[in-house]
């Protein structure tokens, strides 16, 4: 098959920085017994290419008539030899897919990967808190052929428009990132407690800060490790020193995939405190190096909760930290979790993501596939 994916980066040239480990795992499984072009339309502000793992990367860039070079860069590339599908992840690159399907009468699948399908206008997050990005879901939406995503919640958020979408978790390489069994924790040192996260609003660090108080202000000791690109200009950081926390917290800031690693291991239980997710991706890594997860009730975590992952609702500080704490003090309980998580973890796993889009893809371009 002749595949053209699209997507807004993640496909640094690199392979390392400004990326999105999950897409690059796709890829790379699928180059090895497909021609697949990638097209990125924000990757570098000018226009490019490179091959990356197998693939060959078009990055539109976002300079000049963009939209004009994407789609002579798409034609060009069909002439050589025609595309056989077109695959849009996140909504704004389904709406590309959604043209390039009409004008070349290609069946396009859509992965939604984010917050297209919602609106949290008091941060501002979401494809639906703006008229843009509402056309242009519903623009994906209804020109893909399959929609798929990575747990219920997407699933019902799709369901709300009338679209069924097919479950198809973005999963870990374990060759690139692998399986290590989950441990006991020594109960005389500190819990050793792990966020991973850009700091942004839609991933309220705040709550997770609120609970962190409520753990220490009950007597656990505890370390609680960072790791993400801070866009909030140090707010949390000052949030921290006003809740008295500087002494138990490290910031370690965006990290290489080697060095954030070893911060997993050394983890005992990873902590999530987002008001939406789509996976989210860190729950899996976390689960397949044997860290189990306590989070708010979004992405895998509600889908995994109770038997692989504890869930409280989003924004409460104080149920995060009685999660917490009573995690810490059942230990067979805490290794039951991880255990089941790494089970999931294992099951859906960047090879299964990849044998499961290339059935569909093979149903669409058989014409077998009627949504």
């Amino acid at each position: 098959m002749k595949l053209a994916l699209l997507t807004p980066g993640g496909v640094d040239r690199s392979g390392v920085d400004r990326c999105v480990p999950a897409l690059l795992w796709l890829i790379e499984r699928l180059a090895r017994r497909h021609q697949v072009h990638v097209f990125a339309f924000a990757q570098e502000p000018d226009p490019a290419r490179w091959e990356l793992l197998g693939a060959r990367v078009h990055n539109i860039g976002t300079s000049g008539a963009r939209r004009r070079r994407f789609l002579e860069w798409f034609v060009a590339e069909h002439r050589v030899g025609p595309f056989d599908l077109v695959h849009g992840f996140w909504a704004g690159s389904g709406a590309y897919a959604a043209l390039l399907g009409w004008r070349h009468r290609l069946p396009v699948m859509l992965h939604l990967a984010g917050g297209e399908l919602i609106a949290l206008r008091d941060i501002d997050y979401g494809g639906r808190c703006t008229l843009k990005g509402r056309l242009a879901g519903r623009i994906a939406l209804a020109a893909a052929d399959q929609v798929t995503v990575a747990s219920a919640g997407m699933q019902r958020l799709a369901a709300a428009f009338g679209v069924h979408a097919e479950p198809v978790p973005l999963g870990v390489a374990l060759d690139r990132w692998p399986v290590r069994q989950p441990r006991s924790r020594e109960p005389s040192g500190p819990a050793r407690l792990l966020h991973i996260g850009d700091l942004r609003p839609v991933k309220d660090q705040a709550t997770l800060l609120a609970a962190a108080a409520e753990l220490r202000a009950a007597g656990v000791a505890f370390t609680l490790d960072l790791a993400g690109l801070d866009t909030m200009n140090g707010a949390m950081q000052r949030l921290a020193e006003q809740l008295d926390l500087t002494s138990v917290l490290r910031w370690h800031g965006a990290l290489r995939r080697d060095a954030l690693r070893a911060l997993v291991e050394e983890a005992e239980l990873l902590l999530v405190s987002s008001r939406h997710e789509a996976g989210p991706l860190v729950v899996l890594e976390a689960a397949v190096a044997g860290v189990p997860t306590v989070g708010t009730a979004v992405g895998h975590i509600a889908d995994w909760a109770p038997e692989a992952a504890v869930a409280v609702p989003v924004g409460d500080a104080r149920g995060l930290a009685a999660a917490v704490r009573a995690l810490l003090a059942d230990e067979p309980w805490r290794l039951a979790l991880a255990h089941q998580a790494q089970r999931l973890a294992i099951r859906y796993d960047a090879d299964f993501t990849a044998a499961r889009f290339e059935r569909m893809y093979q149903e669409l371009i058989d014409g077998r596939f009627t949504r």
